[in-house]
């Protein structure tokens, strides 16, 4: 029998041999960081959340495949968000810290209240994110920058892990740039996106190309 063209998923089950990216934004940060411009600060989670969110983080190990490497960015909040995932029953396992997974940097700005973002603006600020695409905070980086940052990773461990999983637990901001990687679009399209805390989004590179198989994913437990 002839096989059908093109790599199509009419099962209820991913194949194995691809190289595919488990991408996992980190739990809810604590209130106070919240109030402001924390970027690639490093903030602890939301303690009380961390605890009632047990049977979301085991919903969400059940959901990730058991052969992966675990790589996180070098923040506080990716390693304990991950930690909780194994303590919560997939188990544990060795996490791989990768610097070019971590959040935007807002430099300068970093630490500022929301409220006083708008009068250090250069940019009209995007609908969806602190910031235009193309703006770059003094001191700080633009969502192209991380964008760039992102693919090469993404790239290097593809070649790396060829055929093979690799779950990524990052931020927000990184996520989206691996899918504007992935979708070959601008910053400014990825950052309509959302991509909502502990959600899953799955992407892969078949041949040269990339491929996304879902967006903000989020676990679910049984009533």
């Amino acid at each position: 029998m002839t096989q059908p063209h093109g790599h199509f998923l009419d099962s209820m089950q991913l194949p194995d041999g691809v190289t595919r990216f488990w991408l996992i934004r980190h739990a809810l940060v604590e209130p106070a960081a919240r109030l402001r411009l924390y970027g690639s600060l490093d903030v602890d989670l939301c303690t009380e959340t961390l605890g009632l969110q047990r049977p979301y983080y085991a919903a969400l190990g059940r959901r990730l495949p058991i052969d992966a490497e675990w790589i996180a960015s070098p923040l506080t909040r990716t390693h304990k968000t991950a930690q909780a995932i194994f303590d919560a029953g997939y188990g544990p396992r060795d996490l791989t810290i990768e610097p070019r997974f971590i959040e935007q940097s807002m430099g300068d700005w970093h630490d500022l209240p929301h409220g006083d973002l708008p009068g250090k603006l250069r940019q009209k600020a995007h609908h969806f994110w602190s910031t235009s695409a193309t703006e770059r905070p003094p001191g700080g980086e633009s969502m192209l920058d991380v964008c760039a940052r992102v693919a090469h990773a993404l790239d290097d461990i593809a070649d790396r892990n060829e055929s093979r999983n690799t779950v990524i637990v990052s931020h927000g901001g990184a996520i989206r740039a691996a899918l504007a990687h992935a979708l070959q679009i601008h910053p400014d399209t990825a950052l309509r996106f959302s991509i909502q805390n502990l959600s899953l989004s799955i992407i892969e590179r078949i041949g040269p190309l990339w491929r996304v198989v879902a967006v903000n994913e989020l676990p679910t437990i049984a009533d």
